[in-house]
């Protein structure tokens, strides 16, 4: 027993230590782990319904395929890249693999990824500016509404972020030690970061050079010397993927999307890099290929972030954390070189300045861009706690022992300014929308900034805890509307494409954008069908509107100039290649396709009626299978695909001239499982007479799919021959 107690004694022991490590509060290491917690639910709570389809589609054909994985394609067969590099996918491809594919293991590794940037943001902030900082910027990361939308799909900005949030740290770490091999590190961990979201990560190294040429511990020219290696590192595990596969055969790989010319550099540094500042955007490009009327950003502006949706997304705490970084290097002006706060300062300015200039600049963002402004406006705010509290605490051993008047009035006037802000900010009606929230912001935001100027006509002695009682109060006031923004976001299930409290009607917009599966989901069955024993599903015009086919059913569906509709690949001669050897059957296009290898199809095969409204249409190409193989119809005679859809569409011509004469449901399904049934012909004589019945009989020795497409499309052509879209009777098919 005394074995036992002694276990359990020493347990406990490593236990506290672990909570209340060397050098830290009692307090810190519980926060941090209660911040972890919610982080992990605002993040992982309902999160699966916010896939970004064209990447899910990819994931799930990485997770079925090295070779896929490898190259990061789009589609199983591996034809066609996606138009971003890997390196998030193959994380959410690993989880597939080790769990099954699934909405949640594609989501899970992002929450993840969400609530280790808190615990390594905490661990930067507090090397530099202790562990009140720490616990207060992990909790603004935490309820930040961009960083929780952003974390509810299956975006790479999420790996980005935490990427670049370890650089930030090992930079820390190189300017309190002076060791190489950190700045090196941090190098290294934006390498990897631009593997995620490719040139965006490049922007945080002017952020880490300057505060380690600034603050760094060594003397100058070790510092730049450091500098160049952590460049290096930078660029040498940027560039690696993308220069091993370019020295590999192309005929073994993807083509690379976004490139006109097979070229992952191109589809980097033009495609996702510099042609986004003055070129058309790739969603721009796809609206004009498909018109499925994406909603786009609208032109770069410096105020985009401040105000709108991108200002509800992450606008709320940038206007506090501006002003923090002002005042605070204005009050550590006079601080040796290597001030840590200051230092926390530089390298959390300096990341938010660099990111809102750039991504202001750019002609296509989404809302989730947004979660990059997050850790740094976190560790502003909470570097600015510590300012605040050493200046109270310097403060308070003088005769008065009062709050320094610009301490107090820097306080109440952030408080102020934040409070002003977010009421301004704040729409009327929106999703998820409480009514308390405005007046209760205003009534905080006064009474927080009423604490400090309180503080200043007060006496407190020396150690107590007055400072952090009116930090506490505007800490509350500043964080209650992202708090209450995030909340709602998670418990109406929003995701990356949406932004807190946004009007329904965009809400409804952004569901039905998103709501892509169940949709495809039903009509697999059908293109199944029609598929003929090909190797592949179908193929289709984009990779937008491959996706979903891909990522329900797992099958090839050949994507067709890429995600913007405009790659050359594949070539008109690979397709006639393709639709020769009976690859795929099915193509679907928009209606008005101007694209030449389009056009071709629509010359050569066989269009399926459909509605005169419907935007996108559909093709039959080639022949069917041999008797024998998969598939194939078991007609005496092998009959052209093509020519079975025109007669098909003869049999639903003559019944729209003779609408009187229709056969019964129960009759054509008797005759489609036994085309010889006596009873169903003699009713089909009876009904239609000899005419009809010959085409009908020819009808029931075609193909099931055909059948298929006369039963659930029957009203469909009929309407299409009275509208003039398909041809009279009489009159050929």
């Amino acid at each position: 027993m005394a074995g036992a107690g002694d276990s359990w004694t020493e347990l406990g022991r490593v236990l506290f230590r672990w909570l209340s490590p060397e050098g830290q509060p009692r307090w810190a290491r519980p926060a941090l782990l209660m911040m972890a917690v919610v982080a992990g639910v605002l993040y992982g709570w309902r999160a699966t319904g916010n896939l970004e389809i064209y990447y899910a589609a990819g994931v799930r054909s990485m997770s079925m395929s090295w070779h896929d994985f490898f190259y990061g394609a789009l589609d199983p067969r591996g034809t066609l890249s996606l138009d971003k590099l890997p390196g998030a996918f193959w994380v959410q491809a690993l989880s597939c693999r080790l769990f099954g594919f699934s909405a949640g293991a594609i989501v899970a590794p992002q929450a993840a990824e969400g609530v280790i940037t808190v615990l390594v943001l905490f661990r930067a902030v507090r090397r530099l500016a202790g562990p009140l900082a720490a616990v207060t910027a992990a909790a603004v990361l935490t309820l930040s509404p961009a960083t929780v939308a952003l974390n509810r799909g299956n975006i790479s900005d999420t790996l980005m972020v935490l990427l670049l949030v370890l650089a930030a740290d090992a930079a820390v770490a190189a300017v309190l030690t002076g060791r190489a091999r950190s700045a090196v590190l941090a190098g290294v961990w934006v390498g990897l970061a631009f593997q995620a979201k490719m040139l965006e990560a490049w922007l945080v190294l002017p952020a880490l050079g300057a505060v380690y040429l600034l603050c760094g511990a060594r003397p100058v020219r070790r510092r730049i010397a450091h500098l160049a290696g952590m460049a290096s590192a930078a660029v040498a595990v940027s560039l690696s993927w993308m220069t091993l596969v370019s020295l590999l055969p192309k005929s073994g790989r993807p083509y690379v999307d976004g490139s006109p010319d097979d070229s992952l550099f191109y589809q980097v540094f033009v495609y996702n890099g510099f042609g986004r500042l003055h070129q058309v955007s790739p969603n721009q490009l796809l609206n004009q290929a498909i018109g499925i009327h994406i909603v786009l950003s609208g032109p770069g502006s410096w105020s985009r972030f401040l105000s709108g949706s991108y200002g509800l997304d992450t606008g709320w705490l940038i206007p506090a954390a501006a002003a923090i970084l002002v005042i605070g290097l204005i009050a550590r002006r006079r601080a040796p070189r290597q001030d840590p706060l200051r230092a926390g300062l530089v390298l959390w300015g300096a990341w938010l300045v660099i990111f809102l200039v750039a991504l202001s600049a750019d002609s296509s963002i989404n809302s989730y861009y947004a979660a990059v402004f997050s850790p740094a406006v976190a560790g502003l705010i909470g570097t600015g706690v510590a300012v605040a509290v050493a200046a109270c605490a310097s403060a308070a051993g003088l005769p008065n022992r009062r709050w320094p008047a610009p301490v107090a009035g820097a306080v109440a006037g952030v408080v102020l300014l934040t409070a002003g802000y977010t009421a301004w900010l704040l729409p009327a009606h929106g999703t998820g929308l409480p009514g308390w929230v405005l007046p209760v912001t205003i009534s905080a935001g006064v009474t927080a900034a009423a604490v400090p100027l309180l503080r200043r006509a007060v006496r407190h002695r020396a150690g107590s805890a007055a400072p952090l009682a009116g930090v506490a109060a505007a800490l509350v006031a500043v964080l209650l509307v992202p708090a209450a923004a995030s909340v709602s976001m998670a418990a109406d299930r929003l995701g990356p494409f949406d932004t807190p409290f946004e009007p329904q009607a965009v809400d409804r917009g952004t569901r039905a954008f998103l709501d892509t599966i169940e949709p495809a989901s039903a009509l697999v069955p059908t293109l199944r069908d029609a598929q003929l024993g090909a190797p592949d599903l179908m193929a289709a015009q984009t990779s937008a509107l491959a996706a979903p086919f891909i990522y329900v059913s797992g099958l090839e569906v050949l994507p067709i100039g890429g995600f913007t509709g405009t790659i050359p690949a594949p070539t008109l001669a690979q397709l006639e290649s393709m639709i020769r050897d009976r690859q795929f059957h099915l193509v679907l296009l928009t209606r008005n396709a101007t694209d030449p290898r389009l056009v071709w199809i629509t010359k050569t095969c066989t269009f399926v009626p459909s509605s005169a409204r419907a935007q996108l249409v559909a093709y039959f190409c080639g022949s069917a299978p041999p008797s024998g193989s998969p598939g194939a119809t078991t007609s005496p005679a092998s009959v052209s695909y093509a020519d079975l859809v025109a007669a098909a569409l003869r049999v639903q011509q003559i019944v729209t001239r003779y609408p009187a004469f229709t056969l019964p449901a129960a009759t054509l399904k008797a005759l489609k499982a036994d085309p010889a049934n006596p009873a169903a012909l003699a009713e089909a004589r009876h009904v239609l007479g000899p005419d009809y019945l010959s085409e009908l009989l020819a009808l029931t020795q075609v193909p099931r799919p055909v059948l298929l497409y006369l039963e659930k499309w029957g009203p469909i052509v009929a309407k299409a021959v009275a509208d003039g879209q398909l041809p009279k009777p009489g009159t050929g098919p």
